[in-house]
């Protein structure tokens, strides 16, 4: 039985992205909030990016200006490898199931990470494709990302170009630099078809992972905090070392394996894997500076 309306599921293939409420339930909600929660306290205890996650680099990420007294907590690389809470709903959740719906019934776990937009930073994101970090052989893939707070106009909601999933692949390489965005002409051409994604702690948006994509800095009093997780159809295959491995990766969430690998037809160049703590710095043109 579909728990996704037909145009639901049309909206999703037709521009790319929809959002639906109530993704968890509100024990979930307050578990994640709580856990996050300690995972600040624990970052005043540091000056720079700590922890150590499968391949080596920092688990956090810490905001640059960070300190004990105003913490800048704004990434925490593959969670569902330390929490139970985030595991759970990476696993269980109702997320979990409209995922599985749109490119299922077999669905795979990629990675995730908590994306934290503190009041009044700067950081944002350029627009860029996911796909072109992790190809695969096809492209059933969903980036679904879980409103931990309210996501409002102001505070750095995701911004989107529907329809834009169905478009070419764009370069992420510059110079022979990748620097993990589009460049700035095919920027500024989808300029005036941007929307933005916004509602309710609770919610989630589900995204293709080939539609264009970005986010503006947090000018609000608010914090947008967002549980991110990657998921694929069971019969693609990974072409690429993952930018973000964990022990999860390729856990089958729903279904069962098939043995078998579909393919769709593309071209683009092999991405870089980031050497800093997260792909901020693939953005900044810099490993030592930190969607």
């Amino acid at each position: 039985m579909s728990i996704l309306s037909k145009e639901q599921t049309d909206s999703f293939w037709n521009d790319g992205v929809i959002t639906v409420k109530d993704a968890v339930t509100p024990t979930e909600l307050t578990e994640l909030r709580k856990t996050f929660t300690e995972w600040v306290e624990e970052s005043r205890l540091h000056e720079g990016d700590y922890g150590k996650t499968l391949d080596g680099r920092p688990r956090f990420d810490l905001e640059p200006g960070h300190t004990s007294e105003k913490p800048g907590l704004r990434r925490v690389q593959s969670p569902e490898e330390i929490s139970k809470v985030y595991e759970n709903v990476m696993r269980n959740s109702k997320m979990t199931d409209y995922v599985a719906e749109l490119i299922g019934p077999s669905i795979r776990f990629h990675h995730g990470k908590v994306n934290s937009k503190l009041p009044g930073t700067a950081t944002k994101v350029k627009f860029h494709q996911d796909f072109l970090f992790q190809p695969m052989t096809n492209d059933d893939l969903i980036t679904a990302l879980l409103y931990v707070d309210d996501v409002t106009l102001e505070n750095g909601p995701l911004e989107v170009v529907p329809g834009s999933h169905k478009g070419p692949l764009y370069p992420h390489w510059h110079n022979g630099v990748f620097t993990g965005s589009v460049d700035d002409e095919i920027a500024n051409k989808y300029s005036k078809d941007v929307i933005k994604c916004v509602g309710k702690a609770g919610s989630a948006c589900l995204m293709h992972s080939s539609l264009l994509h970005g986010s503006a800095p947090n000018l609000s009093s608010e914090s947008r905090t967002l549980y991110i997780a990657t998921y694929y159809a069971e019969d693609a295959i990974e072409l690429s070392q993952n930018h973000l491995p964990s022990k999860l990766t390729h856990s089958i969430i729903k279904g069962k394996p098939s043995g078998k690998v579909r393919c769709s037809k593309y071209e683009m160049l092999i991405p870089e894997v980031p050497k800093g703590t997260s792909f901020f710095s693939q953005q900044a043109g810099s490993e030592e500076n930190n969607n």
